[in-house]
């Protein structure tokens, strides 16, 4: 195997990394069992907000949404919007079940209080195929895994072949925001998104910009841990998909 393979996440059809962690807590697994299946995408077909949520209305999508927290508070921030969030790990799913629930005793609730979230455990990519092009107005990709060694850096969702596949997805005028404290994956993302300059705009006019956290960008767990723990800068980045 060497670093220069052909392939990214959209050719390589598998999904790396953990997909579980310690055995969910009977409230978890209770969510996992009860709100989850309600909430989830359908089995087939194309996903819309009528599809989805009754209606036609903007859309949002997280890949690897971790906890949940970003998604639930921008989920509770903007009601009348519709939240997809994909993540493979069973115990991120746990957790951002409780915030759409709002605690686990609302398991069986007919209507979570996020009504506006829906949920996929498993690979965002087999999701987002089936969104149809133009539909999105956001897309979030937050803090990804960074698969540091230069032989794994295919495995990377920032690649020419996922980024390819926001622009078709994302509406003109739709905004794309990354977010990493790792400095290896953020010169990668840096090179990939130069070579897509024809598909976004990068909404950036001095340093600041991306060194702070824009508004209306809830902080997350883990990004909090990175700071506070392990002394990262965080890098935040919002890119126009161009008409």
């Amino acid at each position: 195997m060497t670093a220069h393979k052909p392939g990214d996440p959209t050719t390589l059809n598998r999904l790396y990394g953990r997909s579980k962690g310690k055995p969910l807590r009977a409230g978890q697994q209770g969510l996992v069992d009860n709100l989850l299946p309600r909430i989830a995408m359908p089995e087939e077909g194309p996903i819309t907000s009528e599809v989805l949520f009754g209606d036609d209305r903007p859309l949002h999508f997280e890949i690897g949404f971790g906890g949940g927290e970003h998604m639930a508070a921008r989920a509770d921030m903007l009601p009348s919007h519709g939240f997809i969030g994909a993540e493979p790990f069973i115990n991120g799913v746990a957790q951002a079940l409780m915030h759409v629930a709002g605690g686990v005793e609302n398991a069986g609730a007919a209507t979570p209080p996020l009504a506006n979230v829906r949920i996929h455990h498993g690979d965002a990519l087999e999701v987002l195929a089936r969104i149809p092009d133009g539909s999105l107005s956001f897309l979030y990709l937050l803090h990804p895994d960074p698969w540091p060694k230069a032989r794994h850096a295919k495995r990377r969702m920032m690649n020419d072949g996922p980024v390819d596949m926001f622009a078709a997805k994302l509406k003109p005028g739709g905004e794309f925001r990354f977010g990493t404290d790792h400095a290896i994956y953020l010169r990668h993302a840096l090179m990939v998104m130069q070579r897509h300059t024809d598909q976004f705009e990068w909404l950036c006019d001095r340093p600041e910009t991306f060194q702070k956290r824009p508004g209306g960008w809830p902080e997350t767990r883990y990004e909090a841990k990175a700071r506070a723990v392990y002394k990262h800068e965080v890098w935040y980045f919002r890119y126009r998909r161009k008409g």
